[in-house]
């Protein structure tokens, strides 16, 4: 079984080539802000997608600042993304069911119990 760590450490990978497959010229920061992780845990990851051979770095050429790079998927990366795509959707897809089976348990215990009786709360004395 997979744990929550290499759970969430492929959600954040899925969502960092899926961000740069749309937009490779994205900063880190920008990259970071979109997935919900801080810069330098952007860097980390970025630097272990290049170090897999997912993703290559080049310069952003339509850049008046020559230091910005663009973020290219490589076919590796194509072919990982695809991969952590299904395996991203097939997860949602339990948590849906399950919260979907939670709900209709809760609606069934609603009508089965009838409308609720909640206290009255007084406001200030009049």
């Amino acid at each position: 079984m997979t744990s929550k760590r290499s759970k969430l450490q492929e959600d954040t990978h899925f969502r960092v080539l899926r961000l740069l497959q749309e937009n490779p010229e994205m900063s880190q920061r920008e990259l970071a802000e979109a997935v919900g992780i801080s810069v330098g845990g952007t860097h980390y990851v970025l630097k272990a997608l290049i170090d897999k051979g997912l993703v290559k770095l080049g310069n952003f050429t339509a850049a008046k600042d020559k230091r910005r790079y663009s973020y290219v998927l490589t076919p590796s990366g194509i072919a990982r993304k695809a991969a952590l795509t299904r395996a991203f959707l097939a997860r949602k897809m339990e948590e849906y069911e399950v919260l979907r089976e939670e709900i209709e348990a809760l609606r069934t215990e609603l009508d089965h119990r009838g409308p609720a009786i909640l206290p009255v709360k007084s406001g200030a004395s009049d």
